[in-house]
């Protein structure tokens, strides 16, 4: 299993919420994970979350967390797939849930500020 298969799994099973999507994807992409796919459809849990009245269904906090706490060991491949498959997805000023981008980590943020300087 590569890292970026790991990251997947690892992030489900951190947060119990995804395990729905996981099953989803994994029989969609007939039986395989494809990370930056996933990736794009927890982007879009998260916003959901984040965007909620009463903050959804998924605890987007614990989502952000985990990631920052990936990005902290300085995997290559993992960073890769959070950089290029979430933080490149995070609504653009002006746009509705851009506040997300302040309740990113240190460390995404300072990768988030380095691939989107205007936000």
């Amino acid at each position: 299993m590569d890292s970026g298969e790991q990251l997947v799994l690892d992030l489900v099973g951190h947060v119990p919420e995804l395990e729905d999507l996981y099953e989803s994807h994994v029989f969609n992409e007939n039986g395989e994970v494809l990370p930056h796919v996933f990736f794009w459809d927890v982007t879009q849990e998260v916003m959901d979350s984040f965007l909620a009245p009463q903050g959804g269904t998924l605890d987007w906090r614990k989502v952000l967390d985990f990631l920052e706490d990936r990005m902290k060991r300085g995997v290559p491949e993992v960073d890769e797939i959070i950089v290029t498959s979430f933080l490149n997805y995070l609504p653009y000023p002006g746009s509705p849930g851009h506040e997300i981008t302040k309740s990113l980590g240190p460390v995404m943020s300072q990768r988030f500020t380095r691939i989107r300087p205007a936000g």
